[in-house]
């Protein structure tokens, strides 16, 4: 696979740039929003750096740990009452959840391919 071309590490810089940036436009209370801002940028990074480099698999578990992270933020935070950062990093975490766990074995692929020179 090219370089800069799966569609999953693109979902996750966009749901990463989301989290991170939500902070503009939902009501934060407790630690929500250096929380939401941190794993929202690291999450983001780690889909360009995915994009960058397509067969580090590594990277596929690390958007999961991340999305696994955003949706237990809202109780580690103290923001599980406040509606629109809590459903921001329930639903951000669920996506990259998701999508993390969709690249792991395009990943897997692109890593036992060798490179032609």
């Amino acid at each position: 696979m090219k370089k800069w071309t799966r569609w999953q590490d693109w979902a996750a810089v966009a749901v990463g740039a989301y989290a991170a940036l939500s902070v503009l436009w939902t009501t934060q209370a407790g630690s929500s929003m250096p929380i939401m801002i941190t794993l929202g940028v690291l999450l983001a990074a780690s889909g360009v750096w995915s994009l960058a480099m397509p067969g580090l698999v590594a990277m596929e578990w690390v958007h999961v740990a991340i999305g696994a992270l955003l949706v237990v933020s809202p109780w580690i935070g103290g923001y599980a009452m406040e509606a629109g950062a809590a459903w921001t990093s329930w639903v951000c975490g669920a996506v990259a959840i998701v999508v993390g766990a969709l690249a792991i074995q395009p990943a897997r692929q692109e890593h036992r391919t060798p490179i032609a020179h």
